[in-house]
């Protein structure tokens, strides 16, 4: 057995620096041992409570000293370099949990169950998970394919490319990514690129409604269809479990798209 699991007095103290890291602390069963949380991780409300040790670029390092974690979660593909080395050098003990599949959630969860000791609670939060996701995958199987635009910001225009999640939940639903020749995360693009790509969905993260932006061009089948979708971002953004509710609504919204077709 581990070291932490040796006796119950040293439990693991963790502070998380994503609020995703946050989400699947709690879905780990880990929350009792959760000191610190990053600034947005407002879910689940529990999590609000929790003092609030900045954001993943302007960390407050005196006050994450000051609560005494043996352990940061840090965020493979999101915290920025640098910050890992920093909370090592306190003698803080650094996880780092990569999100770079759907399939990657499950796995970080039981990880951090480990951590916690909370091996049962890990296990079965990453299986109902997992569930949903082959449920989805299972449903949508074979669905005629639909090209999306995933808009993630307007102002510069910016998506997401091959390698990023929310490009694996599209292929989930039977849809295609017009960006996904891309080999990068995300990317900016200029708006006659979207334009000659052609997609059928436009689909937005941003807070901001998809339409406005768009309803000026006309001849697009996204806006001559009423196409134009948006998505809570923080179910698609966020790299958590509950990135399965997210799949499930852009499932349901590129559904929509082929009840349109002619």
């Amino acid at each position: 057995a581990c070291a932490e699991h040796a006796s119950p007095t040293a439990r693991a103290r963790i502070v998380s620096v994503a609020p995703n890291l946050t989400e699947m602390l709690f879905a780990a069963g880990a929350a009792e041992q959760v000191v610190a949380v990053s600034a947005y991780s407002d879910y689940p409300e529990a999590a609000k409570r929790l003092p609030q040790v900045g954001d993943a670029f302007r960390l407050d390092y005196e006050r994450i000293v000051a609560l005494a974690p043996t352990v940061a979660v840090v965020w493979e593909t999101g915290t920025p370099a640098g910050v890992a080395e920093r909370l090592e050098g306190l003698g803080i003990r650094v996880v780092s949990i990569p999100t770079r599949n759907l399939d990657d959630i499950a796995k970080g969860v039981i990880a951090l169950g480990e951590i916690a000791g909370t091996q049962a609670t890990a296990a079965q939060a990453a299986a109902d998970y997992r569930a949903r996701i082959a449920a989805l995958r299972e449903r949508y199987r074979g669905r005629a394919p639909v090209r999306v635009f995933v808009q993630i910001d307007d102002a510069p225009l910016f998506t997401v490319g091959g390698p990023h999640l929310i490009t694996e939940i599209l292929g989930l639903c039977g849809g295609k990514n017009v960006f996904a020749d891309a080999a990068v995360q995300a990317l900016p693009v200029d708006l006659e690129a979207v334009l000659a790509r052609a997609p059928e969905v436009i689909l937005s993260t941003d807070t901001d409604a998809p339409a406005p932006y768009w309803a000026r061009f006309t001849q697009l089948t996204a806006v001559a269809r009423g196409n134009l979708y948006q998505s809570n971002g923080d179910l698609l953004a966020r790299p958590s479990p509950r990135i399965a509710d997210g799949a499930a609504d852009v499932c349901a919204r590129l559904d929509e798209a082929r009840a349109k077709r002619k």
